[in-house]
This record gives structure tokens, C-alpha cells and sequence, in this order.
């Protein structure tokens, strides 16, 4: 019985520290959607210049990806939980100077956002390799828990922005700054304070020199095709939506609705239908057979929601379908989540989704520069007809041919990665 209750203390205590992680997290990200309002907002009303808010908005995005895969290496050589804490108390300070530079000018500005921006890329994967031992250690499914977070993160993606504009509107855009960096100061105090986890949480990384160490990241994930096949799909599916928040719906809300409340009714439904469908998919998730769920899910949530809209202007139709869409989203990132964290070895969990991260992210600027040209060359029918049927090949391709139907519903026990030789 002694026994039992110690089992029991250390699986609470484990649950308590996941619940940390998650919590710092979902913080450090409500203070970004914050600033993706906020930051915009300062540089509009300091320079007047839509073009200049494109700049910095670039200026932020490249280095996060950037770093999401690059800084990796330095991470598993200092450690996750000890890189955490520094790079949020960093990235903190990075922020709140943002908020003064309306007094140090446009060059600096973009100097700071792209360091913060760099920051937050390293101090978000390192707490999502943090999420898998301690899961573990709590008995809690990865399954679950990549559901859950994923539910939780899309919650507090419209809660955010919708703070975000009325914190400007209450306390002005250089406070609403400031509480962004408050958040980053609040996640390096919880997780430098209430986040222990046990040496054997954090497997030490082969000892290799920084490029060896990127090379044996990319060599890992270029040998699991299924796990690169269902990285190319999210890639994708980025790509489309990136294209189609940019550009196509607002066009289409243009043309046919004349009524720009109407562009947030769109995204508000499908972000409502991806809610619903994460509280679905962590009930039953578990359950299915993931390559199968992560295929069907993908294939409804891209094409049907672009050719609907070239082919109908029926407002409520578009609704629905949008609806169902924001449901088959909903299995994709918590099923590449899990996969990630029980295919990949323990020592090269950092680099590995450090990786992942990156690629998933590059369809990101590629489909709002796609969405621009595509409109600008074809018209908008046409474009989102070529569009729905370039998304389905990439996304329903898999189904149907390739290592997603090959691949098994289960993921394999992920190998011991060999011993590196020692850095020259």
C-alpha cells in the first residue's frame, strides 16, 4: 500500500507539472496573438506605411522558423527546461523594448521583432519536448494530450485576437505590448519554479558538433516516410490556408457579400468546427486508426472549403461546409503531435521537432505570396477551382497511394539512435 500511494504522489505530482507546461505555453502564446495585433497596430499608427507592416511581420516569421530547427542543437546542449527559462525571461525583455521603439525608430523595431521572433521559435519547440516525458509520467495518452493542446491553442488563438484589439482600444497599443511581455515573464517564472523534472526526463544528446547534429536531425526524419509524408501534407494544408485567409476568402467576401463582417463569420465558423471537433477527436481518438483519421481529416479539411466557394455564393452553404472542415482539422495536428513524440528517439526529440516545426511552417509565406498570384493571374473562380484540385492531390495522394496507406495505425517503439563519435 506504501508502495501504491508513493506511485500515486509522483503520477499527481507529474500531472501538476504538465498542467505547468501546458499552461506556460498557451500563456507565452496568448501574449503572441496579442502582438500580432498589437505590433501592426504600432507600426501603422508611427509610419502610416501598410508596406512597412509587411516588413515587420517578415521580419518576425523568418527567424521563428529559422530558429525552430536551427538553434536545436544548442538547446540539447544546454538543456530544454534551463533554454526554456532563458530564452522566455529573453524574450520578455526583447518585447518590452519593442514597446519603446516608436523613440528609437522603424530599423530598430524590425531589429527587436525578429529577435523576439527568433526566441519565441526555440522556447516554443523546447517546451513541446517537455510535453512528452512529462505526459508520460502522468499516465496521460500523447494522444490526449496533443488533442487537448490543440484544442486549447485554437481557443486561445480567437480569444487572443480578440484581446488583443480590445486591449488596444482600453490601454493603448505600447501597454498592450507591455502585457505581452508580461506573459513571457510569467511562463520563465512558472517553468523555473514549478517545473522539476527528473535527470532521466532529459536523455543526454550524442555529443556531436553542431552541423553533425543538424545532419543526424534531417537524416532521422528523411528515413521515416510516414512521419515526412504526414509533415508534407500539414505543409500543405498551411500552404492553402495561408493562401486562403490572405487572400481568397476576403476576395470572395468582396465580391459576393459586399460585407466585411463577413470574412469573420467565415473563420469564426471554421475555428468553432475545429473545437467542436477536438473535443470529439479526445474522447474518442484514441480509439481510431491514426494514419487512416490523419489522411480523411486533412482531405476534408483543404479542398472542400476552396472549391466550394469557386463553385457556390451562397453564403450559408460556404458556412457549412467551412464548418465540417474546421472539424477535419481538427484530428491532423493532434495525430502528427503524437506520432512526433512516440516515432522520434529520445535524444533527438529537440532537433527532431525543431525540424518538423520548420517544415510544417514553410507553406506559410509561400501561400500568401500563391493566393496574390493566383487571383492576380487567373481571377478568383478560377484560381481556387486550380487550387481545390491541387489541394486534394497533395492531400487525398497520401490516402490513397504512398507510406500513409502503407503506414500502420500504430507507430513503432522509436529506436535508440547509435553513438555519435565525440565533437573534434
Amino acid at each position: 500500500m506504501a508502495e501504491e500511494g508513493g506511485v500515486d504522489r509522483e503520477r499527481a505530482a507529474a500531472r501538476r507539472e504538465l498542467v505547468t507546461l501546458v499552461a506556460a505555453d498557451l500563456i507565452s502564446n496568448l501574449g503572441s496573438r496579442i502582438s500580432v495585433i498589437a505590433i501592426p497596430w504600432l507600426v501603422l499608427t508611427t509610419t502610416g506605411s501598410p508596406a512597412k507592416m509587411g516588413i515587420v511581420a517578415a521580419a518576425e516569421f523568418l527567424p521563428y522558423m529559422l530558429s525552430s530547427s536551427l538553434a536545436t542543437p544548442w538547446a540539447d546542449r544546454f538543456g530544454v527546461r534551463r533554454t526554456s527559462i532563458v530564452v522566455d525571461a529573453a524574450s520578455a525583455a526583447a518585447v518590452a523594448v519593442v514597446a519603446m521603439t516608436p523613440w528609437l525608430g522603424f530599423g530598430a523595431l524590425v531589429a527587436l521583432v525578429a529577435v523576439a521572433g527568433g526566441l519565441r521559435g526555440i522556447g516554443d519547440r523546447v517546451k513541446h519536448v517537455m510535453f512528452r516525458p512529462a505526459a508520460q509520467r502522468a499516465g496521460v495518452q500523447l494522444i490526449r494530450l496533443t488533442s487537448a493542446y490543440d484544442g486549447l491553442a485554437r481557443g486561445v488563438t480567437l480569444f487572443g485576437a480578440v484581446i488583443g484589439g480590445l486591449l488596444i482600444d482600453w490601454v493603448g497599443v505600447t501597454r498592450a505590448i507591455w502585457i505581452d511581455a508580461g506573459t513571457f515573464a510569467l511562463c520563465a517564472l512558472l517553468v523555473g519554479l514549478l517545473v522539476r523534472p527528473p535527470a532521466a526526463d532529459a536523455p543526454a544528446a550524442p555529443r556531436e558538433s553542431y552541423f553533425r547534429a543538424l545532419r543526424t536531425g534531417f537524416a532521422y526524419l528523411r528515413t521515416d516516410r510516414v512521419l515526412l509524408a504526414m509533415l508534407l501534407v500539414v505543409s500543405a494544408l498551411n500552404m492553402m490556408a495561408a493562401a486562403n485567409t490572405a487572400v481568397w476568402i476576403p476576395v470572395w467576401v468582396r465580391d459576393v457579400l459586399g460585407d466585411p463582417a463577413g470574412f469573420g463569420l467565415v473563420l469564426g465558423v471554421f475555428g468553432a468546427g475545429a473545437l467542436l471537433g477536438n473535443v470529439v477527436f479526445t474522447m474518442v481518438g484514441p480509439r481510431l486508426p491514426r494514419t487512416l483519421v490523419f489522411a480523411v481529416g486533412a482531405a476534408m479539411s483543404g479542398a472542400p472549403r476552396l472549391l466550394t466557394m469557386a463553385v457556390t455564393d451562397h453564403l450559408v452553404v460556404v458556412l457549412v461546409v467551412t464548418f465540417l472542415s474546421g472539424i477535419g482539422i481538427a484530428a491532423v495536428n493532434p495525430l502528427l503531435g503524437a506520432t512526433l513524440y512516440e516515432r522520434v528517439p529520445d535524444a533527438l526529440q529537440t532537433r527532431v521537432l525543431g525540424i518538423a516545426g520548420s517544415l510544417a511552417f514553410v507553406g506559410l509565406p509561400v501561400g500568401a505570396l500563391l493566393g496574390g498570384w493566383s487571383v492576380a493571374v487567373l481571377g478568383l473562380k478560377p484560381a481556387l477551382l486550380v487550387m481545390a484540385v491541387l489541394c486534394a492531390v497533395l492531400t487525398v495522394g497520401p490516402l490513397l497511394a504512398g507510406p500513409l496507406r502503407a503506414g500502420r495505425s500504430r507507430p513503432a517503439p522509436a529506436p535508440t539512435p547509435p553513438a555519435a563519435p565525440p565533437a573534434g
